[in-house]
Order: structure tokens, then sequence, then C-alpha cells
């Protein structure tokens, strides 16, 4: 019998090979100080607060890992609902990237291929918590890193 491994996936872009090593969750938390109990038997009328950061560590000369974290807060008045924050990181391996080309990888394609790997933990923990679905919105990581750049927000890439 004659086995394949399958290989990683991988782009090609203007000469720079992109490739995942592997996705796992980092770090994940989720906090509901009433369940899902709502404050003074209000009607489901949260108001949502989403914020994401992108941050990157070399691990050696053409890896790196790419940690891209959400925190979702679903708040009722002045009473948090529920708070959540995933830390979903990737390794990946960029080869013949300039140094500008690195940093828009890292803060635009990288995340991008994170993205709905955190978009279903996310889920999961709030329908898990007891409240209705809630699916992240779609993100254009391409146009927050222009955006960013454009700016002069500091480098998502440490």
């Amino acid at each position: 019998m004659n086995e394949e491994t399958p290989e990683a996936p991988s782009a090609t872009v203007g000469g720079v090979q992109v490739t995942l090593q592997t996705v796992y969750l980092k770090d994940c938390s989720y906090e509901s100080p009433n369940g899902p109990r709502l404050p003074n038997n209000q009607a489901w009328e949260p108001k949502f607060q989403l914020n994401m950061n992108t941050t990157a560590e070399e691990l050696a000369p053409d890896v790196r890992e790419v940690l891209l974290t959400i925190t979702l807060e679903a708040k009722q008045g002045d009473s948090t609902i529920y708070l959540v924050e995933v830390k979903q990181a990737g390794v990946f391996t960029v080869v013949g990237a300039a140094p500008e080309d690195l940093k828009r990888f890292i803060g635009s394609f990288c995340p991008g291929v994170l993205f709905p790997y955190a978009r279903e933990v996310v889920s999961d923990l709030v329908t898990k918590g007891g409240f209705p679905n809630f699916l992240l919105p779609l993100v254009n990581f391409d146009a927050l890193y222009a955006q960013a750049t454009e700016t002069g927000q500091p480098s998502l890439v440490n």
C-alpha cells in the first residue's frame, strides 16, 4: 500500500512562497458573569464591541508564528453579558519576501488564513454559553492592513 503525505497548503505570490505549517488555538477565554440570564429580564438587545490584533514572532529565519487575537464583548446597558477572547495561531514559512512584503503577508494574508478558525471558536463558545449563535462578520485584512499603513499605525509585525 502506497500512502502519500498531504502537502502543506501554500501560495506563491510575486515570487514569494508562503506555506502554512500548522494552525492551533493558543489561548481562549469565555466569561459570562450571569450565565444566559439577562439583567432585569430585559429583551435581548446587546451592543457588541469587537477588537482584533495581529502579532508575529520569528521562530527561524523564514518561519513566523502569527497570532490573531479577537476580543468580543456583548453588553446590555452597563452589564456585561459575555466576554470572549480567542488567540488563534499559525506557523507560516515565508520564503523570498522583502521586508515590506513580509510585513504585508503577516499583516493581511496570514490573519486571513487564521480568521475562519477563530470565527468558529468564538461562535462555539458563545453558543455553548447558552446564547444565540454569533458569527463574526467577514473581515478584509488587506484593507485593514492598507488603512493601518496609511494612518501610520504601528507595524503589525513584532
